[in-house]
């Protein structure tokens, strides 16, 4: 996504993700199904898991394409790991649940490594200071996203509704409101005519596949037989694993200072969900 987003913009990769995942979604619900699409869903499940469709890939992965783009995938994910963060202080503020000692510490543990590593002066060399703030909110508000989008997603597949279902249900409300949206702006066109680019067209095509579909139909399964908290904060590994992907493909030089800042960073996190 990030190779791509620098080649045609964050917005075309967006849109253009959406209906090839539709697409593959609907080819897998018809392979493990035998239908193209779950119409027999009940109505809650299409509003909540509509829902956290159009707030998770919309909102969510919107800000987080151009934040990959401004400050690269590693960094961009290491906010990602404010995810279990966002859901722990949804539910104390939307469902009251209780916020004890350590789960305050384990908050501020993981706020510390982030803002270790990204006030590192070496990450603002490749962009001035106003376009790196930009990218770090960004990052942020893409980790919100995700973070209501799990939540809203969760609640859609409560009694054991199938993940690939909720998926399929989620990026079609995804792409019916990123295509009116497009249509109605006149840019649709635009969008797709990017995709001529064949090196684009590949890049988009492979992170659809492994992202949308494996990863995000992986991870839903996972919210809906483990609890949230734990889920999430398996799901904040990302940053550990793109340590070494960004030395390798992106040729970034790995400080100590990065490693040990995003090891702290997910270490609150996970402290979170098992203190």
């Amino acid at each position: 996504f990030t190779f791509s987003g620098r080649r045609i913009g964050s917005v075309s990769v967006n849109h253009t993700r959406l209906w090839m995942g539709l697409f593959l979604m609907m080819g897998l619900h018809l392979f493990m199904t035998g239908n193209l699409f779950p119409v027999d869903a009940e109505p809650f499940r299409f509003l909540w898991l509509g829902l956290s469709g159009v707030i998770g890939y919309l909102a969510g992965d919107g800000m987080l394409f151009e934040s990959f783009i401004i400050i690269g995938p590693r960094l961009a994910m290491l906010l990602m790991t404010l995810v279990p963060i966002f859901s722990t202080l949804l539910a104390w503020i939307f469902l009251g649940e209780y916020l004890d000692v350590w789960e305050i510490a384990a908050i501020a543990v993981t706020l510390a490594g982030i803002a270790y590593v990204v006030s590192e002066k070496k990450n603002r060399e490749n962009s001035n200071t106003t376009q790196y703030g930009k990218g770090v909110i960004l990052g942020i508000g893409g980790a919100l996203g995700q973070a209501v989008g799990l939540l809203f997603a969760k609640k859609g597949l409560m009694g054991g509704f199938s993940a690939v279902s909720g998926n399929l249900i989620r990026v079609a409300a995804a792409f019916l409101c990123i295509a009116l949206y497009a249509v109605f702006r006149g840019e649709a066109a635009g969008h797709l005519k990017k995709l001529r680019d064949k090196k684009a067209f590949v890049q988009v095509f492979f992170a659809v596949v492994f992202a949308l579909v494996l990863g995000v139909g992986l991870s839903l399964y996972s919210i809906a037989h483990a609890k949230l908290g734990v889920a999430s904060t398996l799901m904040s590994l990302s940053p550990l694993f793109l340590l070494p992907l960004s030395h390798i493909f992106l040729k970034e030089k790995i400080t100590l200072r990065a490693i040990f800042g995003t090891i702290i960073a997910f270490s609150g996190s996970a402290l979170l969900f098992f203190v």
